[in-house]
This record gives structure tokens, sequence and C-alpha cells, in this order.
């Protein structure tokens, strides 16, 4: 603990996602989701597992806010559900969505935590999916109104705006390859899915700007890429990967173009958008898992790589490398390669692991504090070559409903038994409560 030390205004967070813990999804006057439809169909989540309950935060906030306080932490990074305050997508907002986030975030607020709103964390409204979803601009178009709503209702109170969470994850898993909603499987056809989520982000900071919304950013996943070997074949793949999964997602932003790589893939007058894609931002959220992989494509890939395991170190139960140098280079990349790149927090970084209430009733979970010191020493490092980052969101303050692996892989500092709703603090939510007060 002693080797993590961070300037004393340095923010520090958890984050969460509405799909992933509220619950209550017919409840409130909620409209259907992407995810509700895409957890209803058999055979796409493990288990069978639903989202119904989840960690039932809609009913249980009160709950978890006084353990987020109790954790001493100065931000909390939540998401509003889209189909919650606009149940088709689009027109007049329901009015019992935003009053359930009225008292959320008052709470929040009241508690002495400063609210860290993510617009859109993948839940869009069945019938903006059924229209066409983010394979069509009009998408686009409805997520600005969508922002500019929340802009209005929220702006005197919640102090970080992030339009998009990982919209890459949208696009590769939703789109590309089908493991996630809306479970489609378009390969390298799903690249205008990142123009048309890239454009959503310059129309909502529009929107949200004008709405009298301020310090506005990203929460962008990133990941170094690593060739397989050092061959030219090898390195010419994971360039076109890291074109791919970085640099569509980031330069758009901050540098107003696309890397040559995919420009072939993406719509038609795509460089007309480039303007509004390119806002000033106060700040780029960086999401940080695991390096990925990539080799040159085999016979018969349709692809110009082929994904490799990052092998040779230990492992989470969501199969991810543990790689804390990784989120170092990673940072000093994006430092260099982006000399106005604006000051950086990550956003989300986190581990599952096999977490089990004890005989003693505790939560023993070494292996995520080990995980925490060892990502948070790298981020310190990274600091001391220059990158500016101002705060530290970990992924999660709650066990929660893991997308297509159901409950199994667990996230939270708090664990949650699913049956009961009992939440029992970890060892990790000691351990960061000690970091966070620097005692």
């Amino acid at each position: 603990m002693e080797n993590l030390t961070f300037p004393s205004e340095f923010v520090w967070g958890v984050s969460t996602s509405a799909f992933q813990i509220e619950g209550a999804t017919t409840e409130g006057g909620r409209g259907p989701s992407i995810w509700d439809t895409f957890t209803a169909t058999d055979g796409k989540i493990a288990r069978g597992e639903q989202a119904k309950v989840a960690a039932d935060h809609y009913h249980r906030y009160p709950e978890d806010i006084a353990m987020m306080a109790e954790l001493g932490v100065d931000a909390y990074r939540m998401s509003f559900a889209w189909p919650r305050i606009q149940p088709d997508g689009k027109g007049a907002p329901n009015a019992e969505g935003l009053a359930f986030y009225d008292r959320l975030i008052d709470a929040v607020c009241e508690a002495g935590i400063a609210p860290a709103a993510t617009v859109y964390h993948w839940d869009t409204p069945q019938p903006i999916e059924d229209a066409g979803g983010w394979l069509v601009r009009d998408t686009a178009e409805r997520f600005a109104e969508y922002a500019s709503i929340l802009g209005e209702h929220f702006a005197d109170r919640v102090k970080m705006w992030i339009p998009l969470n990982e919209p890459m994850v949208m696009s590769i898993y939703g789109y590309a390859i089908g493991e996630y909603a809306p479970g489609q499987f378009l390969l390298l056809d799903a690249i205008p899915t990142a123009h048309y989520q890239n454009l959503a982000h310059g129309l909502a900071v529009q929107a949200l700007r004008a709405a009298g919304a301020t310090n506005i950013g990203t929460a962008n996943n990133h990941s170094p890429i690593w060739a397989a070997a050092d061959t030219p074949a090898d390195n010419a793949a994971a360039a076109w990967l890291d074109a791919l999964l970085n640099r569509t997602f980031a330069e758009p932003l901050l540098l107003g173009s696309y890397p040559d790589e995919i420009v072939e893939h993406l719509p038609e007058r795509f460089a007309d958008d480039l303007p509004t894609i390119a806002q000033p931002l106060d700040f780029y959220g960086v999401n940080y898992y695991e390096p990925q992989g990539a080799a040159a494509p085999g016979e018969g890939n349709p692809l110009p790589f082929e994904l490799r395991p990052v092998e040779g170190y230990p492992v989470t139960t969501n199969d991810s490398p543990i790689v804390p140098d990784g989120l170092r280079e990673l940072l000093v990349s994006f430092h260099e390669r982006y000399p106005d790149l604006p000051p950086v927090y990550i956003t989300e970084n986190g581990c599952s692991f096999d977490d089990v209430v004890a005989s003693d009733g505790g939560v023993h979970d070494q292996d995520r504090i080990d995980f925490l010191t060892g990502h948070l020493g790298a981020l310190r490092e990274a600091m001391d070559a220059g990158v500016d980052v101002r705060g530290y969101f970990t992924w999660s303050l709650l066990d929660n409903f893991e997308w297509s692996k159901g409950y199994a892989p667990r996230f939270g500092l708090v664990h949650v038994d699913y049956e009961t709703q009992r939440r029992t603090p970890k060892d990790s939510f000691d351990w960061y409560r000690k970091l966070v007060s620097g005692t």
C-alpha cells in the first residue's frame, strides 16, 4: 500500500451498469431492451440465467449507496437505462424512469459522492434495434435526443458524463461475432456500427453541452495488441487488430480521422460526420482488462488477423489473463500516440474470481487485492512516465449479471447472494476503503 501514492485530488470511484444490477425490468414503465430479448433466447446465456432481478439495485439502492459511503469513494459511475427513460427509444420521457434516477442521484449526492453518469451501457431499446439498431444512422439521431433529455434533467447534479460505454464491445461482440446482444454475426460488415456509435457520441456531447452539462468524456475499452511472433505477417495482423479495436474508437474522437485499415468498410459520406464526432472532451476514459494477441490469418479465415490467447499469465474466472503492466503499456502508448490526449480516467478495471462466503462470514478475496495492487502500481508507473491520469474507477461495486456468462463471474467488492440479495463486503472492500482514505 505504501507504494500506491496518488495526488490528493485523485478521484477514487466504483462502477456499475444499469442492466447488470437494477433488475425490475418490467417495473416503472421500463420498456424491453435488446438484452431482455437476448437473455430470453435459448442458448444465449450460461445456464439460461436472466437479469429480471439481477442485484435488485432498483429497490435496494439506498443500501448500496450506504456501502459506497462506508467505502469512502469520491465518485460513483452508474448508467441510465435507455428503455427506462424512453421505453420505445424515442418520444417524451417516461416520468417514472426519471423519478427513479432522481431518487438515486439525489441519494448519491446526499452521501457526498459525485455521480458519474454513463448515458448508454448497451441496453438499446428493442424498438430501436428493430428499426436497424446501430447499423443505421437514425439511431445516432435518436440517441442524441435521449442524451438531451438526460442533460436537461440531470445536468445540475451529475458531475461527469460518459455518452457511450465501450462502443467497441457493442460493435464486435454484439454485431460482428454475436456473443452479446443483439446477436448478429456480420464480421467486418459490422464496422458501420462503430461509425454510428462514434457519431452518436459526438451528437450526444453537443446535446449535453447545450443542456448545460459539463465535464464530458468517454469510456472506451482499449487493449495492447501483441503479435504472436515478431514476423512481418504477425506484426501486420497485430496492426490491423489494433486499428479495429483501439484506433477506430479513439482516433475519430481525438484526431478527427479513421485508421486507413477500416476506411473501406465505413458508410458512404462518413467523412462528413468527422467534425461532429471530434468534439472537444474534458477527459478520456479508458477501460482496461487485458492485452489481446494476434497472428496472421490461416487459410480460409475471412479476417485479416487471427486472435491468439495471451499465454504465460494467471487468469481470472472470466478467462482474462492478468497483466498489470499492460495498463502501463497502454497508457504510455496513448500518451505518445496522441500528444493532445485529454486528462485520463481509468473508468473500468477489475477482475472476477470464485468468491464465496466463508464459514466465518467473510469473503477472503486476496486474489482481487493482489490484482488491484498490481494494476494500481502499473497506473502509478504510467503517471510517473508523464500520463495525466486524474482518477480510477474499479469494476465493480457489486457482483452482477455478467452478460453472456450470467452470474458465475464475480467482479464486485461486495458479494451478492442472488437468492437472498444479501450483501457481504469482501476483504477487497476493506482494502480499497483504506487505500481511498490513505490509512
